[in-house]
């Protein structure tokens, strides 16, 4: 009797830690996205800088445009394949297969 109520816990102890370590797991996966986010637009930054300064002060304008412009093509890029390569739903593979441009994003989610 006593093992049985030992073993039932220990059962309910070994659910509760890996829900604890998927939730910890998540949590780590939203800060490495996050960080690496915040990286790369301290990158375009600085090489916006550098090259806005090797160019003539007439053309720093261009560079700018041309840098922001290159940002939001990345954007547009993520929106409609990076997302889903990398949260889509899979079937055991490496990347995601569902979402595409976020096609029924909130509905794969459960949010609706």
């Amino acid at each position: 009797m006593e093992a049985e109520l030992v073993e039932e816990r220990f059962a309910r102890l070994e659910k509760a830690l890996a829900a604890a370590e998927s939730n910890y797991n998540e949590c780590l996966d939203t800060m490495w996205m996050l960080l690496a986010t915040m990286l790369v637009f301290f990158m375009h930054a600085g090489f916006t800088l550098l090259e806005a300064g090797a160019v003539r002060s007439k053309h720093t304008q261009h560079i700018l445009s041309k840098n922001l412009g290159v940002l939001a093509v990345g954007l547009l890029c993520w929106y409609v394949l990076g997302y889903p390569l990398a949260f889509g739903e899979d079937t055991g593979r490496f990347a995601g297969h569902s979402g595409f441009a976020l096609a029924d994003a909130y509905r794969s989610r459960g949010a609706l």
